[in-house]
């Protein structure tokens, strides 16, 4: 295989375009096997290889630098920088990230994970190479030659990449944006036309034409001027025709395009062409998602992030147990059957946060908004300003991006949005940039907002109808995985706000859990009952407002407390409890707090990840008979 050979990118670049096909399709390969076995982002991947090889032949990276959007699409990046022995331990515990990472590699230059940032952190590499040239030339060698910024169509619809091409444009700086299309197919005539196009408009002779008629226009009395206007309007017209560029060009931009993403002979070319273009470059290339594998080029959605699968079928290995997303969807479609007010709203996640279930009963009443979370907030604010009965749902990683929105525009103007905060918690192996485990503290301090969390499948959609219930804004916040079906007799019911639920009795210590962890401190306060341990366990159910009446009551005659979530310690659950007692007049109280430190979780299965961090029943039960055994002080913040 050649791939056997590429230790660096520069080894490719003695290779045939033949070779380089056959290396492209040695790629596809390999990659579909090991998402195959791991899991991953496949669709994406598939689509830009023979982009990826391209860029490789024709740049000199780590000298130059790529950057790739969002970076669920670098797997091939990584092979060919030198990770082909590793590549078998992407996204696992120890192994390899499934993005683009700094410390990882020295070809990774920019760390990314969320959608949009590429034009922007590439910009700034670029202004910090001019400034430093500028201070000491002769540092020329050490720092970067060209930067090219890699951004999906999607990531397109963020405000972001508009901002970052909006400032590239205004300080003219020689940035290279590929625009990687996987939206639409390219037809061979029309890129043709496109590529003749851009050949006479870019050519010097039709620019010294353009120049030469425009002085002769301009020297004709009286008819002169509207000729030339005429002449300039016709000749926006015929680009606006044939050129879906001016848009770019009007940034300040030289729009190159529509090429085929999948012709590396021609990608070569063209990238060659414009390698030192003096200025900003945009160049759209067409690629198809799942390239060179059926099922993925089928369903490119269902194969964007994926689990295990079977080559052969395509088909998914499942647990046969519903996800917490789909328990969501199916709640939120059946109470809107019951409430024509009820709309939902999502940022390109459609089928990610259980939805599909709603858009094939409600299709006017969704809206997927593209990869733009503070406009799916305001958005929703808008709605609900008009009686509607918004519900946004959002991963809580990508939630992050619309935090000022959720204060201003909802919760300072007291609006009935609901947040369905997706993948709180440890979501495993895409690693730091994809846990959500900020969520509990970056709301709960937020004046006017409900803050919930359920602890299995039938809290969730009661949880959902009770948000949906109240005259102010509610965040329900739900992990990812499997969990236990509510029964089809089960009733949706409301409940009550700010009221927790004592789910066990005990004497010995008071464990407070909230969301993912109230089932593992059930099943811990059994090993601590074995051990002699009277445990009394409190499914808290929401974070803001805090059930302290019944706390405060089990308080007084327990005095080992210990909190747990599945969410930074700094500001969290945990902390909201010690506020509470700590304004009590209880006195002799033993508190710990569990759950994430101070630090960004690394990848790793959910199981794996929550051992380490004693956040399994084991765990639970280990700290629970420490905190006792060691008398801890007043609050230990151990970890």
């Amino acid at each position: 295989m050649l791939i056997e050979n590429i230790k660096s990118p520069a080894d490719i670049k003695n290779l045939s375009i033949v070779e380089l096909q056959e290396l492209s399709n040695e790629l596809r390969e390999i990659i579909i096997a090991t998402v195959a076995t791991n899991g991953g982002h496949l669709a994406s991947n598939l689509g830009s290889i023979d982009l990826t090889v391209a860029l490789h032949y024709v740049f000199n990276s780590p000298t130059d630098k790529i950057i790739w959007d969002v970076g669920h699409q670098s797997y091939a990046h990584k092979l060919l920088t030198g990770r082909f022995n590793a590549f078998s331990t992407i996204r696992q515990y120890k192994g390899i990230s499934g993005f683009p990472k700094m410390s990882e590699s020295p070809h990774d230059p920019f760390g990314t994970g969320h959608s949009s940032t590429s034009i922007s952190a590439a910009l700034g590499i670029l202004e910090a190479r001019d400034i430093i040239l500028s201070q000491n030339p002769a540092l020329k060698s050490q720092i970067p030659d060209k930067v090219i910024a890699v951004i999906g169509d999607g990531a397109m619809t963020a405000g972001l990449a508009f901002e970052g091409l909006n400032h590239t444009g205004h300080l003219k700086k020689d940035l290279i944006v590929i625009l990687n299309d996987n939206e639409m197919s390219i037809s061979p005539n029309v890129g043709a036309l496109s590529a003749y196009l851009r050949r006479i408009m870019m050519g010097e002779l039709y620019t010294k034409f353009k120049k030469e008629t425009k002085l002769f226009l301009e020297r004709i009395p009286t008819f002169g001027e509207p000729v030339l206007k005429i002449a300039q309007k016709a000749e926006d017209t015929v680009k606006g025709l044939f050129v879906p560029g001016l848009l770019f060009e009007e940034l300040g931009f030289e729009y190159v395009g529509p090429v085929d993403g999948h012709k590396i002979d021609a990608l070569i070319e063209t990238l060659k062409t414009f390698r030192d273009f003096p200025g900003p470059v945009l160049i759209h290339a067409i690629t198809k998602k799942g390239k060179g594998y059926e099922p993925a080029e089928k369903n490119p959605g269902i194969f964007h992030g994926v689990g295990p699968f079977d080559i052969e079928t395509g088909e998914q290995r499942s647990s046969g147990k519903k996800s917490y997303s789909e328990i969501f969807g199916r709640g939120l479609a059946k109470l809107a059957k019951e409430d024509n007010r009820i709309v939902a709203i999502t940022a390109a996640m459609t089928e990610g946060t259980g939805l599909t279930e709603f858009v094939n009963n409600f299709p006017k009443r969704f809206y997927d908004v593209g990869i733009a979370e503070p406009h799916a907030v305001t958005f929703a604010a808008g709605l609900a300003t008009q009686g509607l009965k918004p519900v946004v749902a959002i991963y809580s990683t990508f939630l992050q991006r619309a935090y000022d929105e959720i204060i201003h525009d909802v919760c300072l103007q007291n609006l009935p949005v609901v947040f369905a905060i997706d993948r709180g918690g440890i979501v495993g192996d895409d690693g730091p940039t994809h846990n959500g485990v900020f969520d509990l503290s970056y709301l709960r301090h937020i004046p006017n907002l409900v803050v919930m969390a359920p602890k299995d499948g039938y809290e969730l959609q009661c949880m959902l109808k009770t948000a949906l219930s109240l005259e102010a804004p509610a965040a329900i916040r739900y992990p990812r995985g499997a969990v236990t079906e509510p029964h089809e007799d089960q009733e949706i019911r409301n409940i009550s706000v700010g009221k927790a639920e004592l789910l066990k009795e005990g004497a010995d210590i008071l464990i407070i859990a909230i969301g993912s962890t109230v089932i593992p401190a059930v099943n811990a306060s059994q090993m601590l009952s074995e051990a002699g341990i009277s445990a009394c366990v409190v499914n808290a159910r929401f974070v803001k407002p805090l059930d302290m009446n019944l706390i405060y009551s089990l308080a007084r005659n327990i005095k080992h407390i210990l909190t747990v979530e599945e969410n930074a310690v700094s500001g969290g659950f945990g902390s909201a409890v010690l506020e509470g007692l700590f304004q009590s007049d209880i006195e002799g109280l033993k508190i710990r707090l569990l759950g994430i430190p101070d630090r960004f979780i690394e990848q790793g299965s959910q199981n794996i990840l929550r051992k380490n961090l004693g956040l399994d029943a084991e765990g639970i039960a280990r700290e629970a008979m420490a905190l006792i055994r060691k008398s801890a002080d007043y609050a230990d913040f151990h970890r």
